[in-house]
This record gives C-alpha cells, structure tokens and sequence, in this order.
C-alpha cells in the first residue's frame, strides 16, 4: 500500500463512522472494565475481557448496520466478527501487559494493569478496526 491509500484507509467515511461507534462503546467498556477491575476486584482478563464481550454485541450491530452497510444475512459474519473480535483481543492484551510491566517496573502490579488496560485499549481498536474492515465486514 502506498502512503496515499494508507491516508484514504483512516480518512473515508466508514472510518470516521467506526470512530462514532468507537467512542460510545469506548466510555461503556472502560466503566465495565474498570469498575470490575478495582470495585469488584476481579483479575486483569476477566475484566478486560469483559469489556468486549458487553461491547461487541452493540459493535457488531452498530458497525454492520451503521459503519459498513454490510447486508449478508446469516451466521457467517458473526463467526467472522467474533473470531475478529478474540484474535485482536488476544493480541492487543496479550501485547500490552508486557510491554507495560517493563515501561513501570517499579510501580504497583494495579497501577501496571490499569495502564496496560488502557494501552491495550488503545492497540484493540487499531487492530478491530482493521480486522472489521478486511476480514469482517469487507
């Protein structure tokens, strides 16, 4: 890909739509993830994966109705969007409690996971973004 059709990827309408749909999901999953994470005190990846779990079922409505205009009807794009869903999970957590435990070593195992959350937060949504366009909805 050229630098061109890479701007055009992160510039076009379904981008900026998947964004929307980001944002609402994003503040939803974040108060789930985190008041199970500090209130409940339930451990790293059932929180953050709780968060994807409430929030992929309003994604997946959401981005094939709204962001992709996606009109296949059956099981088909469900197994493609959850299988999306687990891979980029997988990896964006995966990834980021590591990397994050050697950036803070020093700080507190909460404090780490907090911010690994966050950070992996931030990689899931790079990585869904692309697996929905490519793969799930393309």
């Amino acid at each position: 890909m050229s630098l061109k059709d890479n701007i055009k990827l992160f510039t076009d309408k379904t981008f900026m739509k998947f964004v929307m749909v980001g944002v609402v999901n994003t503040i939803v999953g974040t108060t789930i993830m985190y008041v199970f994470y500090n209130i409940f005190h339930l451990n790293y990846w059932v929180s953050s994966a709780s968060n994807y779990f409430f929030g992929s079922i309003v994604s997946y409505f959401l981005n094939k109705h709204f962001t992709f205009r996606y009109h296949e009807k059956g099981w088909y794009s469900i197994f493609r969007f959850t299988f999306n869903i687990i891979v980029c999970y997988l990896l964006a957590y995966g990834i980021a409690k590591p990397i994050i435990r050697w950036i803070l070593t020093d700080i507190s195992i909460t404090i780490q996971e907090n911010v690994s959350m966050a950070f992996g937060m931030c990689l899931f949504v790079i990585l869904n973004y692309l697996g929905q366009r490519f793969f799930t909805f393309k």
